[in-house]
């Protein structure tokens, strides 16, 4: 009866800490000769719910039960740190001698076998009777029930911590709960408290690890962005990111922390959430001159040029002539762009677009989309993949509210045929949705979801007709989808599939070819070639394709015996040859 008292009362005390919810007084009863157990208080209310949980301990104090009934002293409503007026002094080993040193690190361990104090009771201050009491109580019954002995261990000077329950520090003989990484319980100095937001479990297992510094210890927010700032340093952007959020989390007026907090999404290629970030800094502080200047450059990045001109004009001494030179160099080179484009001149708008982005434009999707529009233009469908692979991943919703619903979807047509041409249909019809519901009245894009979706099908029917062994229904089926996209890759691909098991070799050949000059590192494509050549005899070419192939896959079984077989043959065929002319002459 017992243990279930005690169980009860551990899980109420956690989930009144952990929901930060003000916890029920508690009475003291009187039982077995009249020996009482005091609640103990903290002198901070809040606490983060976190794999390390840390709780402040307020002086272990035994109560006498005619001393309390005399004061009538009761539990009193959490308080905060700065209603409390002077700090609680740590008892002596001689005040309280049931505390333990154990190692000279200033860890300590609580005896689980407390006996009330009877000789020498003391008044309780009434700051001294809070939550961190009441559940260091509830902690010892628990503990004493189960018959579990030295399971609290003194963290720092005025902290304990659950060795094993509810933290990730290893114990002896066990495995760390929550994080693989052991911790190392140091002797920290005491930093200032402040009221921080609470964070749930599933948030803070995913931050890094100086997010769960910055909890446990609860510094004021100028310590956070220093920390942060100390991160950012060493290239730990998402710790960083981490502190930087809680900073603001505790001071959300303060425009240094939005900065900052702009510098380490740009580090991590969030770049429209740093635009974003930085025009709330220079909101809260308009003559913000360092975010002034890092606006600018976000802006350069994203080949806004006259935003960036704009901003680096308000940017006081943070900017220099280098700057605003680099961003006029980026106008010219988009004019230039623009006058291409209109006059379908697609190499020379390849080779500007990368001018643009060696320039400092090397986060504009409009500028990748150009030069993967120009790319496919000129059948070039292995660089047009290479050019969306270099672009940025925009964000759907944030590229929405940034570039507008029409913008986002032009975008998303070049994409989308991008996607196709790499054999990506559902990618693409995705994305071609996508713009149709942004732009639901653009002609491109109405044509471009049409010659998806019927490649898709042709592609699918196809697919079908070959796993059923049709393979004249399944060429055709492909056929049909390359009169919609005549250069698709993997539908000449597939094609010449069909066409070798029907012995068509030679056709085959020519769809893997074609394939071939669309996207030449499509292995699968010259792996059919190298293949129909052996078949043809012509041993030579398929040398060359097997060659090839063993460069990019030097394990690959299938490629080594190909080639042993080619060469083998051609050396038979060679030999052969000598043979032939000497009897001749």
């Amino acid at each position: 009866m017992a243990e279930s008292q005690a169980k009860k009362r551990w899980r109420c005390g956690l989930l009144g800490l952990v929901g930060r919810c003000g916890l029920r007084p508690k009475k003291s009863t009187a039982t077995n000769g009249g020996s009482h157990k005091s609640t103990i208080s903290s002198s901070n209310a809040s606490t983060a719910c976190t794999p390390n949980i840390q709780f402040t301990k307020s002086p272990g104090i035994e109560l006498n039960a005619k001393k309390l009934q005399e004061h009538k002293v009761s539990p009193e409503p959490i308080q905060l740190p700065d209603q409390i007026q002077s700090p609680i002094s740590k008892p002596s080993s001689n005040q309280n001698p049931n505390n333990q040193h154990l190692e000279n690190n200033g860890n300590q361990q609580e005896s689980t076998n407390q006996e009330p104090v009877q000789q020498q009771p003391r008044k309780v201050p009434r700051e001294a009777i809070g939550l961190s009491g009441e559940l260091e109580s509830m902690i010892i019954d628990n503990q004493k029930a189960k018959g579990i002995k030295g399971s609290m261990v003194r963290a720092s000077s005025s902290n304990v911590m659950l060795f094993g329950n509810l933290g990730n520090l290893k114990q002896p003989g066990t495995t760390a709960v929550g994080n693989q990484n052991q911790t190392n319980v140091q002797n920290n100095e005491e930093r200032q408290t402040s009221d921080v937001e609470p964070t749930s479990v599933s948030d803070i297992q995913e931050q890094p690890g100086s997010l769960c510094r910055e909890v446990s210890t609860r510094m004021d927010p100028e310590t956070l962005k220093t920390m942060g700032n100390e991160d950012y340093k060493n290239g730990n952007y998402l710790e960083a990111l981490a502190l930087y959020d809680a900073a603001i989390a505790i001071d959300p007026k303060k425009a240094a922390y939005r900065s900052n907090k702009s510098a380490a999404l740009a580090a991590l290629g969030r770049i429209l959430e740093a635009v974003f970030e930085c025009k709330e800094a220079i909101r809260m502080e308009p003559q913000y001159h360092k975010a002034q200047h890092r606006l600018a450059y976000l802006y350069l990045r994203l080949g806004e040029v006259e935003n960036s001109l704009y901003h680096f004009k308000h940017s006081g001494p943070e900017a220099d002539q280098e700057d605003v030179s680099k961003a006029k160099t980026v106008q010219t080179l988009l004019n230039k762009c623009t006058e291409a484009k209109r006059l379908r001149d697609w190499n020379t708008l390849i080779k500007e677009t990368e001018n643009i982005i060696a320039s400092g434009a090397d986060a504009a999707p409009h500028v990748y989309a150009l030069r993967a529009e120009a790319f496919l233009k000129s059948y070039r469908h292995q660089e047009a993949d290479d050019c969306l692979s270099r672009c940025p991943v925009l964000d759907v919703e944030m590229s929405t509210k940034y570039y507008g619903p029409i913008g986002y979807a032009g975008f998303l047509v070049v994409w989308a045929q991008v996607h196709m041409s790499s054999g990506r249909f559902g990618e693409a019809v995705e994305a071609i949705q996508r713009a149709k519901k942004l732009d639901g009245n653009n002609r491109e894009v109405s044509m471009v979801l049409r010659r998806a979706q019927a490649v898709m099908a042709a592609r699918t029917k196809g697919n079908d007709f070959f796993k059923a062994g049709r393979f004249q229904e399944a060429s055709a089926a492909y056929g049909e989808g390359l009169d919609h996209d005549s250069r698709n890759s993997v539908l000449l691909c597939n094609r010449a599939a069909c066409l070798s098991k029907m012995g068509q070799f030679d056709r085959a050949v020519e769809d893997c070819t074609a394939a071939l000059t669309v996207r030449h590192a499509y292995a699968k494509a010259r792996l059919r070639r190298a293949d129909c050549n052996a078949k043809l005899g012509n041993w030579e070419s398929a040398i060359k394709d097997y060659e090839m192939l063993r460069k990019e896959t030097p394990e690959d079984e299938e490629v080594i015996r190909g080639l042993s077989e080619a060469q083998k043959q051609l050396a038979e065929r060679s030999g052969h040859s000598e043979i032939h002319q000497e009897v001749t002459n």
